[in-house]
């Protein structure tokens, strides 16, 4: 069942084709037998089905015609070698008819536009690509947030659904979400976040019919390219991970709270203590613009013994060997094992430590605050700047296609039907609208992005405490 029309054939590869298509590669075959004479114009026309892909789709519409008519009548055997010859030549008479050109003026503005809009997406690919390094977004270090959140609301971290998928990457393999609204003693509300991560419910159907029906789906770091809805694509924004993520959000330490306070092994033989602080730099309507986690390290005294005045801290290559050290301990279990009674020890003077190292975190805050309002306010301005350039091609292709559709009325006034002349008149009013519209954005956008990454208010507060202790004592 081979249409003789190449556009048509063209299109029925492209309903298997389709995006979103699992396989990555998709092969459509049409078994041409040479002892037949229609299968070997069969093959001439799937030559002219790839040239016609190729252009994409130049002339589509006229050769369509011209072929519907050449076999119009059948194929005859005896015309065989005049029909190869007419379909030979189909391209350039198309190309060269009145119509043809018409057609080939469309398709260049086409292709312009396309390699506008290639350019385009190379810009926000790159944006992208900025905007992940300018957070420092690990999908290793984003998935390990989310389970030390779950731990500490006492449930089971994440798991791989597959520990193969996993092991060969874990960016794309699929992870098991526990069920927190099921726990003993949970709080009720988390069930009502635990919906987003099951199907969308239907039309009249009850809440609990529907929680019983739709399981919460494994979730996935990386976009999944295709919408078969079997996961959930978590990422910053999302409800779930507002909420596990909001834990480390809030406030630092609350009286003598010291959930964020760890002690780890070391093999060096002096011990040192890390304050860990946040620096959040809020703009506008109180939107916050940067977080950053500062560190202040220092060697410790012990205050009831050898301690001489507040504790003081290294300089900053001193402090990377001590963040060094941090790292090799955090990495070998043997080094996270500390005996009870060192953890005892170290919590009497946690909150003293604190206290005397929260100046040095806000100093050093200050040195990074400057920064990040160099870098936003560059940020700032260059989004700005693409917002500009983005209004203003829109304006001009807007006036372009105005003054084309206004030449193409005067030509066409007589005889214009009724419906069309008033569906013009209202492009018209709209194009006019959308054009003074754009003259204010123009205006005022860019300063209103610009304004955007102005701060406001900066805040430091401390989120956590560090002791490495030495395995020697």
């Amino acid at each position: 069942d081979i249409p003789w029309n190449p556009s048509r054939m063209e299109q029925r590869n492209g309903r298997i084709d389709r995006k979103l298509q699992k396989s990555p590669e998709v092969r459509c075959h049409y078994f041409v037998v040479n002892q037949r004479a229609e299968d070997r114009v069969l093959d001439v026309l799937v030559k002219k089905s790839d040239v016609i892909h190729e252009e994409l789709g130049s002339l589509a519409p006229v050769v369509a015609r011209r072929v519907d008519k050449l076999l119009s009548a059948g194929i005859h055997h005896e015309q065989l070698s005049d029909l190869f010859n007419t379909l030979d030549r189909i391209d350039d008479e198309a190309r060269n008819s009145a119509e043809g050109k018409v057609v080939e003026e469309d398709l260049e503005e086409v292709r312009e536009r396309k390699a506008k809009l290639a350019a385009q997406v190379e810009r926000l690919e790159q944006m992208l690509k900025e905007s992940r390094d300018w957070i420092g977004l690990d999908d290793r270090h984003f998935r390990d947030a989310l389970s030390a959140s779950l731990e500490i609301l006492g449930a089971e971290s994440l798991h791989p659904l597959d520990d193969a998928d996993a092991a060969r990457d874990p960016s794309t393999a699929r992870w098991v979400f526990p069920r927190l609204h099921e726990r003993m003693g949970a709080d009720h509300t988390w069930a009502h976040t635990i919906d987003a991560l099951r199907t969308p419910i239907k039309k009249g159907q009850k809440r609990w019919e529907w929680r019983k029906d739709a399981p919460v789906r494994p979730v996935v770091f990386r976009d999944p390219e295709n919408l078969d809805g079997e996961v959930v694509h978590l990422h910053l924004e999302h409800r779930v991970v507002q909420r596990l993520l909001g834990r480390f959000m809030a406030q630092g330490f609350l009286h003598d709270e010291l959930t964020r306070a760890c002690v780890v092994r070391t093999d060096d033989p002096v011990p040192r203590v890390v304050a860990l602080g946040r620096l959040s730099l809020y703009g506008e309507g109180a939107t916050r613009l940067h977080d950053e986690i500062l560190a202040v390290a220092a060697e410790w005294h012990d205050p009831a013994n050898r301690r001489r005045g507040k504790l003081r801290p290294l300089g900053e290559g001193a402090k990377k060997e001590v963040l060094k050290l941090l790292d090799d301990a955090l990495s070998q279990p043997r080094l996270r094992e500390v005996p009870d009674g060192i953890r005892t020890r170290l919590q009497a003077h946690a909150v003293q430590d604190v206290g005397e190292l929260h100046p040095h975190l806000e100093r050093r805050a200050e040195v990074l605050s400057r920064q990040a309002e160099r870098a936003l306010k560059t940020r700032g301005e260059q989004e700005a700047r693409d917002m500009k350039r983005i209004l203003e091609d829109q304006r001009a292709r807007i006036e372009r296609q105005h003054k084309k559709a206004v030449e193409d009325y005067r030509q066409l006034t007589l005889d214009f039907p009724g419906a069309e002349e008033r569906q013009f008149a209202a492009n018209q009013k709209h194009w006019a609208a959308r054009l003074r519209a754009l003259e204010d954005e123009i205006r005022n956008e860019p300063a209103r992005i610009q304004s955007g990454y102005e701060v406001q208010v900066p805040r430091v507060e401390p989120v956590g405490l560090v002791y490495l202790w030495p395995v020697s004592g």
